[in-house]
């Protein structure tokens, strides 16, 4: 439980640090998408180092599903993990509509930071973006974390900047996924297209992840 419950806080803090970033500090200018893209890839960093030593810090279905493939960890602890990222996305999502409704500041994004696919073509060109963007995401998680070509200790960092120059790419096509916990606890509550189109940033991203699993275990031999 304590692997799961951890990987809730991460998701949380991921999910509430990263939109709330791209909230208020919006992503229609080139220091607002570089400020985004740094929240996020910086929150990943510190919480890789903050948990990283309880739950291997994956805050991400898709990293967890490629993990999964890769025999790294059981399904049934896979899911627990799953339900656990989940939670902790639901409840940011549902902090970062309480505080857009009480403080003065308005959300830039106007939908809680959600992802959408009109920047991208529409959802062919955003479901293509996500998944070469996940996939690179993943492929770097699982490289830097291997236990024998592993990066060690620097795996952590590694991830997080790998993180932002995926935002920094992406942020203007998609708003970015690369994690289907991240977009779906705001676009519950943001709700209407965010909503409608969520499935594209669940899809994507799972599928992503698990071709990274299937090509790092190929490079792995």
């Amino acid at each position: 439980m304590k692997k799961y419950f951890a990987e809730c806080i991460g998701t949380f803090v991921l999910t509430f640090l990263g939109c709330g970033t791209a909230m208020f500090l919006g992503c229609n200018t080139p220091a607002g998408v570089v400020g985004t893209a740094i929240a996020f890839g910086l929150t990943v960093v510190a919480m890789a180092y903050t948990i990283g030593g309880i739950s291997g810090c994956h805050i991400n279905p898709a990293i967890t599903f490629g993990v999964a493939l890769s025999g790294r960890m059981k399904w049934g602890e896979a899911i627990g993990y799953w339900i656990g990222q989940l939670v902790g996305a639901i409840v940011a999502g549902a902090l970062l509509l309480l505080v857009s409704k009480v403080v003065a500041a308005p959300d830039l994004t106007g939908g809680l930071g959600t992802n959408g696919v009109a920047n991208a073509g529409g959802v062919g060109g955003a479901l293509l973006v996500e998944f070469i963007a996940t996939f690179i995401f993943v492929l770097v998680v699982l490289g830097t974390t291997d236990a024998k070509k592993g990066a060690g200790n620097l795996a952590g960092l590694a991830i997080g900047l790998t993180l932002i120059l995926v935002h920094l790419v992406c942020i203007n096509l998609t708003g970015t996924s690369v994690n289907p916990a991240r977009s779906i606890g705001p676009a519950l509550f943001a709700g209407g297209e965010a909503l409608k189109v969520v499935w594209v940033f669940i899809l994507a991203p799972m599928v992503g992840g698990a071709f990274a699993a299937l090509v790092w275990k190929a490079l792995a031999k």
